[in-house]
This record gives structure tokens, sequence and C-alpha cells, in this order.
């Protein structure tokens, strides 16, 4: 398959993915906004830096406000991972690649576009950014609904898949690091009932409120909450059920291709990290320190695999 083309499926992905993510993420700014008193406008500057956009923000702004800040994340075409930006992108890709993908598939994508340029067409009032953030979410399932359920199981699915999960890996990684070392107003609240609130608004803010209560019954524990979204394979937005997917998607391609190369010895040592570490220690070592490395080595993996299956060539 040419570069180019495994280069559009897997940014496709990863814009798509990286579109619902930071709809989340603005979702988990404004539930912990909720738990505090006062404007709440310094809660943003957290989700700014998590969302690795603060400098970019600054450019233009010369105050940090909450409704500048969820205007910036959401529709701002100066900014690269806006949810407007990252879904034009996300299209352009996909038309790039259009012939590679089915009709359904295609269309779901047309259709996100469609729908999100008129809704972010004016900067959204308060009470309208639930039902936004719930729509962004929606479309961007559709897509992957669409593609799961339509597309063959070869190397086209395999960097589709890649470069969904590595996205995802690197958000909930973000959304963890803005709870606990950005947006925890003091070490004394550590355990008490704001600190249980705002871990309760990082597992719906990505979708695993009732799960969680499953697997841990209902106890919110700041080191369950952290292990459910780091080691727990069974939780499709942990760090460790993405690098199992991650894992096996390089192994049918080094199958494919017949040769394993430097990506695939990254994400085996990511994965075992995972496989390996037990939640106690993550803590004990600093989680912030944790996601930190994580997200510098997600990152070294993305390069990897640009790197090794040529995809600008």
């Amino acid at each position: 398959m040419l570069g180019r083309t495994a280069n559009g499926l897997y940014w496709m992905f990863r814009y798509f993915e990286r579109a619902e993510n930071i709809a989340r993420l603005i979702d988990a700014g404004l539930r912990m906004s909720l738990t505090r008193s006062g404007t709440g406008d310094d809660d943003w500057d957290g989700v700014l830096q998590s969302a690795g956009v603060r400098e970019t923000y600054d450019e233009g702004h010369s105050k940090l406000t909450s409704a500048d800040a969820i205007d910036y994340l959401l529709r701002d075409r100066t900014n690269p991972s806006s949810v407007m930006s990252c879904v034009d992108y996300g299209r352009n890709n996909a038309r790039m690649v259009r012939t590679a993908l089915t009709r359904e598939t295609w269309e779901a994508t047309n259709e996100f576009w469609i729908e999100l340029k008129a809704l972010l067409s004016k900067r959204l009032k308060p009470a309208e950014l639930p039902e936004a953030i719930d729509a962004i979410k929606h479309r961007a399932g559709l897509i992957r609904g669409a593609f799961h359920g339509s597309m063959l199981r070869n190397e086209l699915y395999n960097f589709a898949r890649i470069g969904t999960f590595i996205e995802r890996a690197d958000n909930t990684s973000r959304i963890l690091d803005v709870k606990y070392y950005v947006l925890l107003p003091s070490v004394s609240a550590v355990g008490t009932s704001i600190d249980n609130i705002q871990w309760e608004s990082i597992l719906r803010s990505v979708s695993a409120h009732r799960s969680y209560s499953w697997a841990y019954d209902g106890e919110y524990r700041a080191m369950n909450i952290a292990d459910f979204l780091i080691l727990n394979g069974q939780m499709p937005r942990s760090l460790a059920y993405c690098y199992e997917k991650i894992v096996s998607e390089l192994g049918y391609l080094a199958k494919d291709y017949g040769e394993r190369l430097p990506a695939h010895g990254t994400a085996d040592a990511i994965r075992k990290t995972l496989q390996t570490r037990a939640i106690k220690e993550i803590m004990d070592q600093g989680l912030h320190e944790f996601l930190e490395d994580f997200v510098t080595r997600n990152n070294q993996l993305g390069m990897e695999i640009s790197d090794g299956y040529r995809f600008y060539v």
C-alpha cells in the first residue's frame, strides 16, 4: 500500500478521535468547574495545558476566560487542535483516500462535517454546550461504527485502528493529568468530597461512570479510578486496552509485510510497562510524572510508525 494512503487513513482517524477527545476534555473542565466557587476561569488553564495549546491561546488572547478558552477549543480555526479544525483535517484526509473507504464511512464523515459547520457557526452559549458536546461524540461514534461494520480487515483497517488508539491513549492520559496535577485545589483536598466529585467527573467525561461502578462497586477512590483508566484491560479507553489493540494491529502489519520495525519494539515495551506496573507503585512514584513519560513515549511511537511505513512517500 502507498505510504500516503496509510498516512491518510491513520491521520483521518487520529483527527476524528482528537475531535471527540477535545470535546471530552471540555466536558471534564465544565464538570470540574462546577465543584469550584468563583468564576472558574482558572480551571481552564489546566484544560488548555492538557490539550497542549496553552501557549498558542496566549498568542491571540490578552487574558484567560472560560468563554474564550471553550471557544478556542471548539471552533477557533487558528487552533489546529480545535474540534472544528480536527474535523476539517479528518475530512480532508478522508477525501484523499476516498477510494479506500466504503460509502457508509464517507457519508458518515461528510455528515459530521456538515453538521458541525452549522453547529459551530457561532459562539455557543453555556446552556448549549452539553448538547454540542454530545453531538460531537455521537457523530464521531457513527464514523467509527460505519468503518468497523463495513471495512475489510486488511492493512487499511490496521492503520486506521492504530491511529485511533494512539490518539485515544494520549487523550486518556491528558484527561487524568488535568484532574490530578492541575485542577486539584490543594493537597489538603485529597480524599475529601470535592476530590471525589472531581474524580467522578473524570469518569463521566470518558463515558466510564457506569462501567467503573460495575468493576469497583461504585466506591470513588483516586487509586481505583487511576487503575481503571490506566491498567484495566477491559476498559476501552484505558491505556492498557489501547496498547493491546495497537500491538495487535502492528502485529498484523508485521505479518503482512514480513518485517518488524522499531515501532513494534516501542509498542511492545509500552504494553509491558502497563502489564507489569502496579497502580500503587505508579501513585507512589508520581502519577503526573508517569503520565508525562507515557505521553512522550506514545508520541515517539507515532513518529516511528510514520517513519517506518513511509507515510510521506
